[in-house]
């Protein structure tokens, strides 16, 4: 018996009805009720059997775990299972297996592009970064034919339910529709099934005083407003733009070759029925003209006016910048950002990006790591260093790195790097431009702790509660 919660008898047509003081809500009397005779419910199994909504069941579940008269059986557990793709994979083949297979077997390109359709591309990519196969032209040349592919093992443990939860994916990871996942939700039962519980009006005198919480804000609310309140206290502007954009500023703008891989449509979402403003034409034609003398090609204005849902913040900032030029500017861009990932501990669809830029006669990449050395103390990071990199649009170009006491190494966290000419001259900004961006739930997680993203959208209550103010 839990302290804290009084037993008593009653006779109930001659038979005695073991009864827990303190379960008088009828909430609970209903939860108590449906739950008989039952091995293991689910919050939408206990509403359906009391006859509750779900809010209903998991307030009166909360109130009767604290009471101690039911327990959780099973915890909430995640669940691989195959897409579409991967379905049609562990049937079929594998892309790459079957490029792989018509090659060695001396199949023509036409017929290898004519089997392979679609698929093709992500085949032939796999399948040259692994070394298997080289292309020369349109024709593939095999190089080695391998013995096994690792996602073909996954794909057999996931069609055979042979697979623990643990399974290493990641294989699939930039593979939409091969592997899903999904969390099974934690199960309840009686605390002690054998007896009977009845309501009581007795009042139990050594019970808990009711927890109340206050309101607050969501911790990643808290992140977003303490990067905007450093960047404004160090003389920033902030800069807003819309989340649906033209490829022209998303992409062309900056630098990146219109055939890409971040701009297919498997990393990209893009835009049916939306219009968008056009670029400016001479803006537009010294773009395309920076994209044939750098890139090589043609460039397709069509595909340039493209709407997608922005990929990064830095088409708001580049556009603010090419229509103002400013003499000398210090502004950032904050908001929501898409990418058709995967979903897992470290990827979301949608998150939240914080770019920014200075602009100025004489800034150098030093001016940079300081104003970054800078920013990061304010949020609590004092061990900053820089290494060199690349990015399609800045050079040169460095990664930040902070080190975490908690997880005891250093974590990657912002990208920068000085504008390209290519991306500055076709625009008509005159002046250097120092630039940087990256991921706002990165910082929040390594702010509370959290080694899953997805943590930060749960809506989990008790961590909701349970984060500090100021951690």
């Amino acid at each position: 018996m839990r302290a804290g919660i009084l037993p008593s008898f009653k006779k109930v047509f001659g038979g005695t009805i073991f009864v827990l003081a303190g379960i008088s809500h009828w909430i609970e009397q209903k939860i108590i009720h449906g739950m008989r005779n039952a091995d293991g419910l689910s919050v939408s199994d206990i509403a359906g059997r009391a006859g509750l909504d779900a809010d209903q069941a998991r307030r009166g579940i909360q109130w009767l775990l604290d009471k101690g008269a039911i327990r959780a059986h099973t915890a909430p557990r995640r669940v691989l299972y195959l897409g579409e793709a991967g379905a049609r994979a562990a049937a079929e083949g594998l892309p790459e297996r079957r490029l792989l297979d018509m090659v060695r077997d001396g199949a023509d390109a036409d017929r290898i592009y004519h089997t392979m359709g679609r698929e093709m591309g992500p085949a032939v990519g796999v399948c040259v970064r692994n070394g298997w196969m080289r292309m020369e032209g349109r024709q593939p040349i095999l190089l080695e034919y391998p013995d096994a592919i690792p996602g073909e093992s996954i794909l057999e443990r996931l069609g055979s339910g042979d697979a623990p939860h643990t399974l290493d994916i990641s294989y699939f990871e930039r593979r939409p529709g091969y592997v899903l996942e999904r969390t099974e939700p934690p199960t309840y039962v009686l605390a002690d099934p054998d007896s009977e519980y009845a309501a009581d009006d007795s009042i139990d005198v050594e019970a808990g005083v009711a927890e109340s919480y206050i309101a607050r804000t969501h911790p990643l609310f808290d992140t977003i407003a303490e990067i905007r309140e450093a960047f404004m206290s160090l003389g920033f502007d902030e800069v807003v733009g819309d989340m649906v954009q033209s490829s022209f500023w998303n992409f062309d703008a900056l630098f990146t070759p219109q055939d890409h891989p971040a701009r297919e449509m498997q990393d990209t979402f893009y835009m049916g029925d939306v219009r968008v403003e056009p670029a400016p034409g001479e803006v537009a034609e010294r773009v395309a003209e920076a994209h044939r003398s750098g890139w090589g090609g043609d460039w397709d204005a069509e595909r340039a006016a493209q709407p997608v849902l922005r990929t990064h913040t830095t088409c708001v900032t580049i556009r603010h910048l090419a229509e103002a030029d400013p003499a000398e500017a210090r502004a950032f861009s904050l908001g929501r950002v898409f990418r058709n990932e995967k979903p897992n501990y470290k990827h979301l669809v949608e998150f939240h990006q914080v770019e920014g830029v200075v602009v100025g006669d004489g800034v150098s990449l030093r001016d940079l790591m300081g104003m970054q050395r800078r920013f990061y103390s304010m949020m609590g990071m004092e061990r900053v260093k820089f290494w060199p990199t690349y990015f399609p649009y800045t050079e040169p170009s460095l990664q930040s790195m902070v080190y975490n006491d908690t997880l005891g190494k250093w974590v990657e966290l912002f990208g920068m790097g000085m504008f390209r000419p290519e991306v500055t001259k076709p625009l008509g900004i005159s002046r250097p431009v120092l630039a940087w961006g990256g991921g706002i739930e990165r910082m929040a997680m390594l702010k509370y702790g959290i080694d899953d993203i997805r943590t930060l959208y749960g809506n989990d209550m008790g961590w909701l509660r349970g984060m500090p103010l100021c951690p």
